[in-house]
């Protein structure tokens, strides 16, 4: 077994762990280089009643708080699920080099049938000249 594949296998025990506190079946960690684990989360949405508890978001966080930014851009982000909207942009602003995943969220989504996030109407943008002030502050 190679490294990637061990620390895929780490994430996917690590949403087992979610599933068995009570949560939804996530897992992820963060790895230098050598595939040595700097740090590992799993969902905890329902038992911390908080929708942005997903482990790629809180490890992004992390990452970014407590890293240099040159560890950060050399560490890469092993999940047992490819991350949502809301985490690959903390991931993205975070600054990590990479993220390596298990299922799809495609797939992911074919295994919870019948659970998919409403669409949410956007309308914009609006007011520009007035918006775009603080910008050039």
């Amino acid at each position: 077994m190679n490294i990637e594949e061990s620390l895929l296998r780490r994430a996917i025990e690590l949403s087992a762990v979610a599933v068995d506190s009570g949560n939804d079946p996530y897992g992820s960690l963060l790895a230098a280089p050598d595939g040595t684990v700097l740090a590992e989360d799993w969902n905890t949405t329902r038992t911390e009643n908080d929708i942005t508890a997903h482990p790629e978001l809180k490890l992004a966080r992390w990452a970014a708080r407590e890293l240099t930014p040159n560890v950060v851009a050399t560490t890469i982000m092993y999940t047992s699920c490819q991350p949502c909207g809301m985490c690959y942009g903390a991931i993205q602003r975070s600054g990590l080099a990479g993220i390596v995943f298990a299922l799809s969220g495609e797939q992911a989504g074919a295994l919870t049938p019948g659970e998919a996030w409403p669409v949410v109407p956007q309308d914009g943008p609006h007011l520009y000249d007035l918006a775009r002030v603080p910008f050039g502050r």
